[in-house]
């Protein structure tokens, strides 16, 4: 009886260590395997750093940030290339997306299943519908929503619960009757772990990630484009407030206007609540950094190349930051939870041994 409590003791004793490994792997018969199954023995848990546009991997390319792994600088994926390496000692794996939101959900789809990835952090340019936000700010997002999703209403039809685009509202010269009638914003039908579906309208990034940028408030973003020309404004990192994205690249000051004054809307994209879903689908944090690069139809159009240069830079900036913060957090929590458990641990195989010798 003595013999078969301590068998069973130890057993538990060898499942809590058990349950600090993690094992992520493709199939078998899968070409890239073995070199998966080493990127995840040899480091992380990985940074998943997710770019969307080729304008904003250059910004990471060109910066010398990031130091691609020696043994294994990449794996490529359905067409993706995930490149394994470290950005400030920390370890990273970064992948672009392609654009808009189909492409990003799959490739973070992808980067969760097969990469042993504690977070992903999304950088990148948005168009500004707030006229408070300027050229080169960075939008530290709090809430993003897809805000292509609609539900289109009959002629004359009754006011439905989310907010609705009327179009007649916009006819021109005045105001009238529209055959268009409208369309009622629809929500997200969100799947989580351990939770039913349930449906949501305003996707929100990870609060304790979200808490941990804010120290980066003082951080000196770029200001100049060239030696020539510099924003006649401040880059400034704004915290806290809502994205909207949509597989529409918006250069129209009416809907523009319609965004930030009915869904209080800041940036606009088409990714970041592709990422973000997929996120909080897998139970995995996320935070989105987006460089302001245009006024989507709100402003003048100059130098526009340029301005997506500055806010890559500006928004990479931001995310690099936030990487080592968060690698400090970590280390703290590491140490906390390997004191706690190497406490644990003496006291389970105390008990074994003193059971042993009854």
């Amino acid at each position: 009886m003595i013999g078969r409590r301590a068998v069973e003791l130890e057993l538990v004793a060898v499942g809590l260590l058990l349950m600090v490994q993690c094992s992520m792997q493709l199939r078998k018969t899968h070409h890239m395997h073995e070199s998966v199954d080493r990127v995840n023995e040899n480091g992380g848990p990985y940074i998943g750093l997710v770019m969307a546009y080729p304008t904003e991997e250059m910004a990471l390319q060109t910066s010398g940030l990031f130091v691609c792994n020696s043994q294994i600088p990449w794996v490529d994926l359905a067409g993706r290339r995930f490149n394994i390496g470290k950005i400030k000692n920390v370890d990273v794996i970064y992948v672009m997306t392609g654009e808009q939101t189909l492409n990003a959900g799959i490739t973070v789809q992808i980067l969760l299943d097969v990469f042993d990835i504690e977070g992903v952090v999304h950088y990148g340019t948005a168009g500004s519908s707030n006229d408070s936000l300027s050229l080169g700010d960075v939008s530290v997002m709090k809430y993003v929503a897809f805000t292509s999703s609609w539900k289109w209403k009959e002629f004359e039809s009754k006011k439905g619960k989310l907010p609705e685009l009327i179009f007649g509202a916009f006819n021109f010269p005045e105001r009238g009757e529209n055959l268009l009638a409208k369309v009622e914003y629809t929500p997200s039908q969100l799947y989580s772990p351990g939770k039913p579906m349930e449906e949501i309208f305003w996707l929100q990034v990870d609060s304790k990630w979200f808490n941990v940028s804010t120290q980066l408030q003082d951080l000196e973003l770029q200001q100049c484009i060239n030696d020539t020309y510099c924003l006649p404004n401040r880059a400034e990192i704004v915290f806290g407030l809502r994205g909207s994205t949509a597989d529409i690249f918006l250069d129209n000051a009416a809907y523009r206007e319609f965004l930030f004054k009915e869904l209080n809307v800041s940036t606009v994209d088409e990714e970041s609540a592709a990422i973000v879903m997929t996120c909080l689908s897998n139970g995995v944090p996320s935070i989105v950094f987006r460089g302001v690069s245009d006024l989507a139809g709100g402003g003048e159009k100059l130098l526009s190349s340029s301005l997506s240069s500055l806010a890559s830079v500006n928004a990479l900036s931001v995310a690099v930051e936030f990487i080592a913060l968060i690698d400090k957090e970590n280390t703290v929590h590491d140490h906390q939870k390997q004191v706690s458990f190497s406490a644990l641990f003496r006291k389970i195989v105390k008990t074994i041994v003193d059971n042993l010798t009854l």
